[in-house]
């Protein structure tokens, strides 16, 4: 059964962070995401982390990669390998969230995603990445979109 910590917005956030940081090494060294996810759970206090969201978010954009990417591919002005390792894993987080976690709002993925890049990354990143998720979401949630 779940416990009441998995359903807390800041423990889902924790949990991003650590995915955030997960996939970054993933990108530039290619460890595998077993060994990523061994490493933080010994090196990190997870109590207060979501460690299964944690878990489902590592592995599943580590094995949807490609096709994470290619529906980025769509919405990117850019080539994928121009962005910075920082904003490709933000990104593929967010796109694993529109794509295959629909309880999930798409307002709350972008949300996150935005307060990762602010937080990670480039001045402006967070801009982008912002508008990269709106146009993704637009595409994946359409349902979901106003008006």
């Amino acid at each position: 059964m779940a416990q009441d910590r998995d359903f807390k917005p800041s423990a889902r956030r924790r949990a991003r962070r650590f995915v955030m940081q997960g996939l970054y090494e993933h990108l530039i060294s290619a460890n595998p995401a077993h060994e990523i996810e061994a490493r933080c759970r010994a090196d990190n206090d997870l109590r207060k982390t979501d460690v299964e969201y944690l878990h489902e978010l590592l592995v599943g954009c580590v094995r949807e990669r490609d096709h994470l990417e290619s529906l980025l591919l769509g919405c990117l002005d850019r080539d994928l390998e121009q962005l910075t390792p920082v904003e490709r894993s933000i990104l593929s987080i967010g796109a694993y969230e529109l794509a295959f976690r629909i309880d999930v709002p798409y307002q709350v993925v972008i949300n996150e995603a935005v307060d990762l890049a602010k937080d990670f990354g480039a001045t402006d990143g967070h801009r982008y990445v912002n508008g990269v998720l709106d146009r993704l979401a637009k595409q994946l949630r359409p349902h979901e979109q106003p008006g």
